[in-house]
């Protein structure tokens, strides 16, 4: 219904309605996480205090990596204003799917499947808009897993052919929406946050990664 109304209604007005909709949303998420979880947060570096135009890029490790973006969205007041660069695949979520695609999300598919054309168009037709911008990509794409070393065998072998530096506590970053992201936003952009998560307790006695907490 609410969709509905929103055709006869103007393009800014449905945005800013849903970005506060999605904030009051999210902002009871993070209450809880962060004071019912036993979780304790430690941020490093320096967070504006301003809202911003950005790309928050960060390494990808588990399910609750979004919470963090969260994190420090909500710090500059700008939680509504989270959208993210999704793999195609999580379209097909019940509501969340759709969801984030109407709240500004860009689902993309990796290699020759990717279409570079259309990322392009809807970040000119939100820039158009005029529409606050918190984009976040996991440039990894794929969650580190050190329960599934092939992935991570895989992400090496790719960086040792492409003659990149070989990482072993991260995957190689496919870089290609990152790219296109910046590149087409670039005039638009306030900055890009690189942002780097560590969660207690994912190396043991040995040295060796352990598994990242999840949301279950």
């Amino acid at each position: 219904a609410w969709r509905l109304l929103s055709a006869v209604l103007p393009t800014r007005f449905y945005r800013e309605v849903d970005d506060r909709l999605y904030t009051i949303y999210q902002s009871m998420v993070l209450f809880f996480f962060e004071n019912y979880t036993g979780v304790q947060v430690i941020i490093y570096g320096d967070l504006p205090k301003n809202k911003e135009n950005v790309i928050y890029l960060s390494n990808h490790q588990c399910t609750v990596d979004w919470i963090i973006a969260d994190m420090l969205a909500i710090r500059q007041n700008a939680l509504g204003h989270v959208r993210y660069v999704l793999k195609d695949g999580l379209k097909w979520l019940p509501l969340y799917g759709w969801y984030f695609s109407q709240h500004g999300g860009v689902y993309v598919k990796r290699s020759a499947k990717f279409n570079e054309k259309e990322m392009r168009e809807k970040f000119r037709a939100q820039m158009k808009a005029e529409t606050p911008m918190y984009l976040v990509i996991f440039p990894e794409g794929t969650r580190y897993n050190p329960e599934i070393p092939k992935v991570i065998a895989d992400s090496q072998s790719f960086a040792e052919k492409e003659g990149l530096a070989i990482l072993k506590h991260v995957l190689t970053p496919r870089v290609k929406a990152t790219h296109v992201a910046i590149d087409t936003m670039k005039d638009y952009l306030d900055a890009v946050y690189d942002v780097t998560v560590a969660y207690e307790g994912t190396v043991d006695h040995k040295g060796q990664r352990k598994l990242a907490p999840s949301m279950t």
